[in-house]
């Protein structure tokens, strides 16, 4: 901890470099603040932050600039996060306006994370560790082609057209449907492939289209996440010169990649985040992540985050994807018919 005088001058510093995006000279320190020392004395505090790596001068004469260590130590000070009631009634009334629909939801989370946070959002699709099998309905097309519906747990529905090489009816279809929904509810692939259920051959044919379709939703990278709000990081004044925004271009375009920003070691619960050369993967050491799981940790879990560069409104933003985290797992675990975690009084920065 710094002595409560430095912590002051460092918090001023942060936070007038988050605003205003141009290096923080001493005189607006004593201006914000009154400390009641000697200008000489402010600057004496400022060259032991920069002397301990919490804030970088850019010139000799110039101002200051936080350092990743000045932004890790102004997030880990802050307090009491939270975004307005009037603000979390809103966000909440705007959901109830949408389709009982889980991508309706998610889309719905990257504009108002990415409008809130005023930065880029990121919305990856809640999966279960291996997708489990909740339900089936064939339905027959002509004589011997049908159409399979294989719902998911976690609201997610494939179809999927089957060819037999005889006629098949209806009833017939309907009557597998209602055997296979028996034997295989809850199961994963593995444990469907290893049961020993007795099957005729077309319940085998369709038991394998069903496998296939697991087993290709188990594939790591399948879903791409829902992204919004590019346009508002690039806007900022750090992206002016046009290079360092390629990294995240580049990101976002090839969207399978933007798994990258997620830490090998993500809590279940409670936002975290993530600060310039703290990233993991060396394309995005000049950005910040801030980021949180949601969903039912033994059903479907997915992760919101916000990317940013390090001068990004952190308080903000931990405040939105905490709010967002929570709401959504709520609406998830309404789906399974489950009791949401209580996961906001667990946030880590």
């Amino acid at each position: 901890m710094l002595p409560l005088r430095t912590e002051t001058i460092l918090k001023s510093i942060v936070g007038r470099y988050i605003i205003n995006a141009v290096p923080v000279p001493s005189q607006s320190i004593i201006h914000d603040y009154g400390l009641g020392v000697s200008s000489a004395t402010i600057r004496n505090e400022m060259a032991r932050l920069e002397q301990d790596g919490y804030i970088i001068r850019p010139h000799t004469s110039a101002g200051s600039v936080p350092s990743d260590r000045g932004y890790r130590y102004y997030v880990e000070a802050l307090e009491n996060i939270e975004l307005p009631l009037n603000q979390q009634h809103q966000i909440e009334h705007t959901f109830h306006q949408v389709e009982t629909r889980l991508e309706e939801w998610l889309s719905l989370t990257a504009t108002l994370l990415a409008h809130l946070a005023n930065n880029t959002a990121v919305v990856f699709i809640p999966r279960p560790a291996n997708c489990q099998f909740k339900h089936i309905e064939v339905v027959n097309l002509q004589d011997n082609t049908a159409l399979l519906v294989l719902v998911l747990h976690g609201a997610r529905v494939r179809q999927q057209l089957v060819t037999f090489e005889q006629t098949i009816l209806q009833p017939e279809l309907t009557a597998i449907s209602i055997k296979l929904n028996a034997a295989y509810a809850g199961l994963t692939a593995q444990q469907i492939s290893d049961s020993e259920a007795e099957l005729t051959d077309t319940e085998r044919h369709l038991t394998d289209c069903v496998l296939g379709i697991m087993q290709t939703e188990d594939e790591e990278g399948r879903d791409e996440p829902y992204i919004d709000g590019l346009h508002f990081t690039l806007d900022q004044p750090e992206f002016a010169g046009g290079r360092q925004m390629l990294p995240l271009v580049e990101l976002v375009e090839q969207r399978n990649r933007l798994k990258i920003i997620l830490p090998r070691q993500l809590p279940p619960y409670g936002v975290q985040v993530v600060i310039g050369k703290e990233n993991e993967a060396e394309s995005i050491r000049n950005y910040s992540v801030v980021l949180s799981r949601y969903g039912l940790p033994d059903e479907a879990v997915g992760t919101i985050a916000i990317i940013g560069p390090t001068r990004m409104h952190y308080a903000r933003s931990i405040a939105a994807i905490d709010y967002l985290a929570w709401l959504l797992s709520r609406l998830i675990a309404r789906l399974y018919g489950k009791e949401a975690p209580d996961q906001r009084d667990h946030s880590e920065n």
